[in-house]
């Protein structure tokens, strides 16, 4: 089975997980990494809007410890070519040229991690078995962005990631996989992330085994009792703060 990544650049969280899934599916896969940008976004605009919402020492600490990673030779490439597996850098998923090279490379399954692009119709439709996302949440409780921070906001108790089949909408599909796991008294963020991403890394492994196998199962997403969220705001952070909740 053909199976395409298509990720962003993250040095912090992804890494590992890519180690732990191309260990397994190395000779099957290609990776294709985008900017850690939503649509309309430029790197100035993200860095300014991560410094309103958090401040100006999360913002120091978060572009250290990018730093530090980028340094030491952390990234979803280096892992890649560990692996032996092809890593390419490009703009838009939904690109006609990119969805013709999809082709070439034969395509059979993609699987979106952490991509912040919104797929069109072309693009999940192209490959015979699916497109496949990994979200850090129960859905449908929780879609939408960083729903790891705003279920420490909401002092949640429980936690997990869900894998489905997208369609066009954002966070919605047949949900195909989904495992859950408590979150720690007083976890920070950062620690919650790095458990969250190796829940994800051995659910998609699961997922992955009964697709090749054509045993996958699929459950509409019911959304009208879901919960979505956004980018949060000054307000959000302090709710997140009095929660106990700690970025790191």
């Amino acid at each position: 089975m053909k199976i395409v990544f298509l990720t962003t650049d993250d040095p912090l969280y992804l890494p590992t997980l890519f180690d732990r899934v191309l260990s397994v599916h190395a000779g099957t896969s290609s990776v294709f990494v985008v900017p850690p940008l939503y649509k309309n976004q430029t790197a100035l605009g993200a860095a300014w809007r991560y410094f309103r919402t958090f401040g100006l020492g999360a913002t120091w600490t978060l572009s250290r410890r990018t730093l530090v990673a980028k340094i030491e030779g952390r990234s979803i490439a280096r892992v890649c070519e560990r692996h032996g597996v092809p890593c390419d850098s490009i703009r838009d998923v939904n690109d006609p040229s990119f969805l013709e090279r999809l082709r070439m490379l034969g395509t059979e399954l993609i699987v979106s991690i952490s991509c912040p692009q919104i797929f069109k119709r072309p693009l999940i439709d192209l490959p015979e078995r699916g497109c496949l996302n990994v979200h850090g949440a129960l859905l449908p409780e929780y879609r939408g962005i960083m729903p790891s921070f705003w279920m420490l906001a909401n002092a949640e108790k429980r936690a997990g990631v869900s894998i489905f089949f997208v369609n066009e909408d954002v966070d919605a599909g047949e949900l195909c996989g989904q495992r859950a796991f408590e979150i720690r008294p007083g976890e920070a963020l950062d620690a919650f992330l790095h458990r969250s991403k190796a829940v994800a890394a051995e659910l998609l492994l699961d997922v992955l085994q009964e697709v090749e196998k054509s045993t996958v199962s699929r459950t509409p997403l019911d959304l009208s009792s879901g919960s979505y969220y956004s980018w949060p705001d000054r307000q959000a952070v302090r709710r997140f703060q009095a929660a106990g909740g700690r970025l790191w």
